[in-house]
């Protein structure tokens, strides 16, 4: 499982270095390929085996509502593999860095199944300030007890 919060930077022609708890659990648990798309303004990385299952759930899903259709053209048409190479890193695509708002600082949010991959300010305004802000709707802690933690 990917958890934990690491910041990186990115290089000019854009390569990043995978944080190394994640590079031992892709290394250890999985052949280290990630299918990265974009979605909610950061860059989601799968796993490639867990991008499989995901592949095979869609594609046994039946799409008929507007929205459904959709997001299934945002979500897989913005997958893209991407290998790690011998020093831990991967290079994110242009489109991607766009979508993303990443300039310079990233931080790598592990998500269980996956790793979110945000521009550090971004991840500041939507993740972090908002999660202080009392006023700004259900508390973390709120949500924490809907999910029984």
């Amino acid at each position: 499982m990917f958890l934990g919060r690491y910041e990186h930077t990115i290089d000019e022609k854009g390569r990043i270095s995978i944080p190394a708890k994640f590079r031992e659990i892709l290394r250890v648990k999985y052949d280290e390929r990630l299918i990265i798309t974009t979605m909610d303004g950061c860059l989601y990385a799968y796993p490639y085996q867990e991008w499989k299952q995901i592949e095979e759930k869609a594609s046994n899903y039946e799409i008929i509502k507007p929205e459904d259709r959709h997001f299934m053209r945002i979500f897989f048409s913005g997958a893209m593999e991407c290998g790690v190479d011998k020093l831990g890193r991967i290079i994110l695509p242009t489109t991607h860095r766009e979508y993303a708002g990443i300039l310079k600082d990233v931080i790598f949010a592990g998500m269980l199944k996956r790793i979110e991959i945000w521009s550090k300010e971004r991840f500041e305004e939507r993740i972090i300030k908002p999660s202080l802000d009392a006023s700004s709707g259900t508390s973390i802690s709120e949500m924490a007890s809907r999910l029984g933690i």
